[in-house]
């Protein structure tokens, strides 16, 4: 009996903290910046965290990918100064949980532009491991074969503006549903600037916009969250008639093994 309960505490351990699948679950509404968004609910994205400067002044979002990684956009600009915060929901909250921890070491991606924001990704190093529990746990990472068809809906999160011109980003993690575009059907928005690197989502009523950036898109795949994009770019007044656009990791994945397995 004692075995079997073991097993069972086992078999919640890895679904609880395997990638992909959080503890607490996500309630998205209609399949439902984050313009036009909702609150998330608490600890639901346990992979997203905010990236803050030495004042608390949050800057970026970004996902954990393990216990020793968390990615997020190379425009973000971190440094290994920078503050990489898990565990949070409430940003006015001191009564949270969370795991602050400084990044050791910075990568950002060789072939970044920022002309055309190609290439769009960075990798922090954590100093120390972030710890698994109901709150932190990571997203699974798309494959480079992996193929997310343009009309799938995904869901985007973050701290980011809920309108362009607010005077600051909300305390509470937002999430919006968006449709995935194919490339051609978002160069009809976004023209040549539209690369492989690049994947699209939105142009359905809501948006991502400042401060989201560096964030997860994430889509299901076999139960489990995976990550399929990195907030980017998309309009300077987040309008939610143009697609946002987001670093595509599939077409990033390989770099990424080559950057953990070399670190």
């Amino acid at each position: 009996m004692a075995f079997l309960w073991i097993l069972s505490c086992l078999a919640f351990v890895s679904s609880a903290f395997g990638c992909g699948v959080p503890a607490i679950k996500p309630i998205v509404s209609g399949y439902s910046r984050i313009v036009n968004g909702e609150e998330a609910v608490p600890h639901s994205w346990p992979w997203q965290v905010s990236l803050q400067d030495y004042t608390g002044f949050h800057f970026c979002g970004g996902s954990l990918i393990n216990e020793n990684w968390v990615v997020t956009a190379a425009h973000c600009g971190v440094k290994t100064s920078h503050r990489v915060v898990l565990g949070e929901h409430d940003r006015a909250s001191n009564a949270e949980g969370i795991q602050t921890i400084r990044p050791s070491q910075v990568f950002k991606h060789p072939r970044y532009n920022s002309y055309t924001i190609s290439n769009d990704i960075t990798l922090i190093k954590l100093a120390t491991p972030a710890q698994m529990s109901m709150r932190v746990s990571p997203v699974c990472m798309a494959e480079t074969n992996d193929n997310f068809s343009g009309g799938m809906r995904c869901v985007t999160s973050g701290w980011g503006l809920t309108r362009y011109n607010a005077a600051d980003t909300p305390a509470l993690l937002q999430q919006a549903s968006l449709p995935l575009l194919s490339n051609s059907q978002c160069q009809q928005y976004w023209g040549s600037r539209i690369s492989d690197l690049m994947i699209c989502a939105g142009a359905s009523g809501a948006s991502s916009c400042m401060g989201d950036s560096g964030g997860p898109l994430v889509c299901e795949k076999a139960g489990a969250w995976t990550l399929v994009g990195i907030v980017s770019w998309g309009s300077g007044t987040c309008t939610t008639s143009m697609p946002g656009v987001y670093a595509r990791v599939t077409a990033l994945r390989s770099w990424v093994d080559q950057t953990l397995a070399a670190n």
